[in-house]
């Protein structure tokens, strides 16, 4: 296959095709990832991961599912989100240990970013969705990466963990969107799936005596009442947009802390 043929409209790689259609739970040739950053995008190297363009990492036998290539951070975005995260962290208290947790681990790519900037942390991710865990392992195994992937959901995972009062949580959260996006109002933060104001109240009593950094993965256009009950969380907050594609079509981040509040250094 040619990734730089466009293909008919019956064979366009687009959002469609991979997430909902035929391709969703099918592992991806290089070509065929290559053909979705073209047809999408026009970038051949879009769905770029680990620090790779698709040809390096494919080599390395680095594989993702359809629905993966399209779920995934990519390198940009996780890179610019692992500096701000790194940049918050570095104003809390002194503590004994960090540990960065991905509640939706997906890919890993975006914790492997934020284990990138925050090198002194434990990171641990959860992934309820057998097949996606599998890939990601061997893949994180490829990289000989110390991240732990768990198959297991948010909810599990988070009550099975034990850490020392005086560590800090750094959770980075972004479920599914599902119909949460809406082209008018924008990102509704109470219909992702599942809502994740229930996931950071999940949190919070799950660890009631540790200090928190909430990472969650927003959309520049925001359902305004959304965006105010959830900040209604943290004991702070702050928005930062990625500036990374066309206006109106960029992804960010809401950081919000529980229990501190960052401090200039």
């Amino acid at each position: 296959m040619d990734p730089g043929h466009q293909g008919t409209a019956e064979s366009i790689y687009d959002r469609q095709l991979l997430l909902n259609g035929a391709k969703r739970n099918s592992v991806l040739e290089l070509s065929e990832v290559q053909r979705y950053g073209i047809d999408s995008y026009g970038d051949i190297n879009y769905v770029s991961v680990y620090g790779m363009r698709p040809v390096e990492w494919h080599a390395k036998n680095i594989r993702l599912l359809g629905r993966t290539a399209v779920e995934c951070t990519r390198d940009v975005l996780g890179d610019a989100i692992g500096r701000d995260v790194a940049a918050v962290a570095a104003k809390a208290p002194l503590s004994a240990k960090t540990l960065v947790v991905d509640l939706f681990a997906g890919s890993g790519n975006t914790l492997h970013w934020l284990m990138h900037h925050l090198p002194n942390a434990k990171g641990l991710g959860f992934e309820a969705d057998t097949n996606v865990f599998r890939l990601t392992r061997q893949n994180l195994a490829a990289l000989a990466s110390p991240i732990v992937i768990l198959n297991t959901d948010y909810r599990t995972g988070v009550s099975d963990l034990t850490t020392a009062s005086a560590d800090l949580v750094i959770a980075f959260i972004a479920p599914p969107w599902g119909d949460a996006l809406d082209r008018t109002t924008g990102l509704d933060l109470r219909r992702t799936t599942p809502p994740i104001i229930e996931i950071v109240n999940s949190l919070v009593s799950s660890f009631p005596q540790r200090r928190i950094l909430c990472a969650i993965q927003v959309f520049e256009v925001l359902n305004s009442p959304s965006l105010a009950e959830l900040k209604k969380c943290f004991d702070w907050s702050g928005l930062r947009i990625f500036p990374l594609n066309a206006p109106g079509q960029n992804h960010g981040i809401l950081l919000g802390s529980k229990r501190w509040v960052p401090q200039a250094v």
